[in-house]
């Protein structure tokens, strides 16, 4: 997720429909591009794990890992609305100001690492096993 600023307008270049050359290539279009893919990432995983958190609330108390995966889960959904406010920030920044640089590279490397977190608080979820009320072990 890091973006490494260098101008090579030169040897960026976008094609139309018809293979030609529409000029160099719009850093912001194409960020804008990758913060939208990763957002509607973080949209689905966000549902996954509200409908993980409904399935571990309806089996209560009584379940053997109930209180770890309410604490991953709800770690896991801080953490993705956390995200989803840095990629705002970040798209709205201009990647063409040199002077925002430094701010844009600290924020995407805020938000990679905190990705990463949340990979990790998933994988434990997974391990731990959410299940639906009336299924087998």
């Amino acid at each position: 997720m890091d973006f490494i600023f260098v101008h090579l307008h030169f040897a960026q270049t976008t094609l139309n429909p018809t293979g030609h050359s529409d000029g160099p290539l719009n850093m912001n279009h194409y960020a804008n591009k990758k913060s939208a893919a990763e957002s509607m990432l973080d949209v689905a995983l966000l549902m996954a794990n509200a409908s993980q958190l409904k399935a571990v609330l309806e089996q209560g108390p009584d379940f053997v890992f109930y209180y770890p995966l309410v604490v991953l889960v709800s770690i896991s959904l801080g953490l993705q609305i956390i995200v989803g406010i840095l990629l705002i920030f970040i798209v709205k920044w201009d990647l063409n100001d040199v002077s925002k640089h430094f701010r844009l590279n600290v924020l995407e490397n805020i938000a990679t690492a905190l990705v990463f977190i949340i990979v990790v608080v998933n994988v434990f979820i997974t391990a731990f096993g959410v299940q639906r009320p009336g299924s087998s072990s």
